[in-house]
């Protein structure tokens, strides 16, 4: 069976993106970090997510980026913003995304695994530059070239099947895969239960998105 690996943040995003693969026939190896992130509830909903669907294994691997700041994500001196904010935002993570694509290449390549899927979305974001697909695209050019496996004609595909979608087309598919969103966390500052802001930007592309899909939306909120 093909094998690829997912980025799986515990988000509605990054699991929606482990179901897509599933349903294109491939065994799933799920990966988290623990970044230095404001909470760790998103991770333990990965780790339940995981199992949910269907992966065969999942790891936790631990990069503390908070040694480096720069992001309100990573950064507790740097408020969380609650309004939108046109330019990029100060919760992107500084290669972040470059860093775990990096680290999901190697396992992918320990397990002969062909494939990479990550959950970046170029629609409904907050304007991150490594959620691009001109980003994906360079990545998966760097990971044909930077391991034996591509050297040796392996090819490395990066899928990021969400970029084009809305948060609404996002939360249809997933639902139409089965997916219970109750489970998942996008908070960028939840508390250690679990339950959302509400106000943050992932919060609110959350919100809207189950708003414009008709349906409605599960997500436990801080009262």
């Amino acid at each position: 069976m093909k094998r690829a690996v997912v980025l799986l943040s515990g988000g509605l995003d990054s699991v929606t993106a482990l179901a897509m693969a599933r349903e294109q026939g491939f065994e799933c190896y799920t990966l988290s970090f623990n970044y230095g992130q404001r909470h760790h509830a998103e991770l333990n909903a990965a780790k339940s997510l995981s199992g949910q669907n269907g992966a065969v294994a999942h790891k936790f691997i631990d990069i503390d980026l908070s040694a480096i700041g720069g992001s309100a994500l990573t950064d507790q001196s740097i408020a969380l913003p609650e309004q939108y904010e046109e330019a990029i935002p100060v919760t992107y993570v500084p290669a972040r995304n470059t860093v775990f694509l990096s680290i999901a290449l190697g396992w992918a390549e320990v397990l002969s695994a062909q494939a990479i899927f990550v959950g970046v979305n170029a629609v409904d974001y907050s304007g991150y530059p490594d959620c691009r697909p001109e980003f994906i695209a360079a990545f998966e050019q760097l990971a044909n070239v930077a391991t034996k496996a591509g050297v040796e004609g392996q090819k490395m595909t990066i899928h990021a099947p969400l970029m084009r979608m809305t948060k609404a087309d996002i939360i249809q598919e997933g639902t139409r895969l089965g997916i219970d969103y109750s489970q998942t966390i996008s908070c960028y500052q939840a508390d250690s239960d679990g339950r959302a802001c509400g106000k943050c930007d992932s919060c609110r592309f959350r919100q809207r998105g189950f708003k414009q899909a008709g349906l409605e939306d599960p997500t436990r909120y801080i009262k």
